[in-house]
């Protein structure tokens, strides 16, 4: 058995490096860059998504083709992901490859050309995201309630960009953006696998070490002066979709834990949530009905999201807010509370199972600098929050006067 134990370098570059030995066939690696929707200027909205889909599409040493085949014909997979903090390049493998998948990557993040007439192929694609996500309005309704929270922010705005934007990219325009954005010293590579630490440093060097730093001239503006909004818009959908929320505690917070835990409670993905329970099996007007946290490095967002037949709208409101009203006002018991924390450590271990879900998430702790913990460590303090903890956090993010409410309403 392989000692559980996280590894930490940094490259002379800048570039750090995360490992972790694990027994197994099947090895993870990601390359992660500190850079967002968040990071871009108005005029670039939806670039680091773009440059996310543009990044498999030519490099100085492969064409489209052979990236997509790199991984692909040894059975690995190799996908990519845009939020609005970071870019990330992702892939499983058999274990025997992991310099071939650190090859890729290094080509990928420091030897992409960007065609143009590729460019023009992929806006297509993108054109065709942005419409199909369009025409969903459960998923186009956080986007605009983020718009709505973070009104006059870089946060406020979609990852996917415009239409009219994102036809108007050019080559110069990606590596203008990179770049501001994009330097050694954001960027993490990251493994679990059955590799030594030794054996990953030395691949490391070898195919990330070589790159020289450079000092990105852009400053993340951080986000203040929320104003709690109400919103209605019209939709031709025969379900009306509503958002309830609030700004909540950022990712380094010391209550981030008191909330996780609230969140779960209030509408996690467990089916015995207070939503799922009160709302749905109850009385039966939501099919879907849940609550997220999004966590970001200076801010938060807590949130209810519910899709509803358009003439129970306005109860099912009513008892969402009655359920924010007493995760207020009436503290967990014993039971409730050492219920809500043996399932949040259930979920969290069954996370954890996937090595890939386990390594996106150490990643993103350590980029934005939060130290590394182990499951033991992590459960302990689950462990530690207490009722009056979860009381103190559900009074300041479920303030009736701080909570703003998006509807689409139903017209069909």
């Amino acid at each position: 058995m392989y000692e559980e134990k996280y590894n930490e370098a940094v490259l002379p570059n800048g570039i750090r490096l995360i490992h972790k030995q694990k027994a197994g066939e099947i090895a993870h690696l990601v390359l992660m860059v500190e850079t967002g929707s968040r990071d871009e200027l108005e005029h670039q909205n939806g670039m680091a998504h773009f440059i996310e889909h543009t990044i498999f599409k030519g490099t100085q040493n492969r064409k489209a083709y052979h990236i997509l085949s790199c991984l692909d014909n040894v059975g690995g997979d190799l996908n990519a992901f845009t939020t609005k903090e970071e870019t990330c390049l992702q892939a499983s493998f058999l274990k025997q490859h992991y310099r071939r998948a650190m090859d890729l990557f290094s080509d990928l993040a420091f030897r992409a050309t960007f065609p143009e007439n590729e460019l023009t192929k992929e806006k297509e694609v993108i054109l065709d995201e942005i419409n199909s996500y369009l025409d969903a309005p459960s998923e186009e309704i956080y986007d605009v309630f983020e718009e709505m929270m973070f009104k006059g922010h870089p946060l406020s705005r979609n990852i996917l960009g415009t239409c009219d934007l994102v036809k108007g990219f050019t080559p110069n325009d990606v590596r203008e953006f990179m770049a501001q954005n994009y330097d050694t010293s954001n960027i993490i590579v990251a493994t679990i696998g059955d590799i030594s630490f030794h054996e990953f440093e030395k691949l490391a060097m070898a195919y990330f070490g070589e790159h020289p730093s450079h000092s990105p001239n852009h400053v993340r503006q951080p986000f203040v002066n929320y104003q709690p909004q109400e919103q209605t818009a019209e939709r031709r959908n025969h379900l009306s979709h509503c958002m309830i929320g609030g700004i909540a505690p950022h990712f380094n917070s010391p209550q981030k834990m008191p909330i996780v835990l609230l969140n779960n409670i209030l509408g996690g993905p467990a089916m015995s949530s207070r939503l799922n329970l009160n709302i749905r099996e109850k009385y039966g007007f939501a099919y879907t009905i849940e609550s997220q946290y999004n966590a970001y490095s200076d801010t938060g967002l807590i949130s209810v999201y519910m899709g509803v037949d358009p003439d129970s709208l306005e109860k099912a409101i009513a008892l969402v807010y009655k359920e924010l009203d007493k995760l207020c006002t009436q503290s967990l018991g014993t039971l409730q509370l050492n219920h809500a924390k043996q399932q949040i450590i259930g979920q969290l271990a069954l996370s954890y199972e996937s090595g890939m879900n386990e390594l996106l998430s150490i990643t993103r702790s350590v980029l934005l600098d939060e130290p590394l913990e182990y499951m033991p460590e992590i459960i302990r303090k689950v462990e530690a929050v207490s009722a009056n903890d979860i009381l103190d956090i559900a009074n300041q993010v479920f303030d009736r006067n701080k909570l703003s409410c998006l509807i689409f309403k139903g017209t069909e």
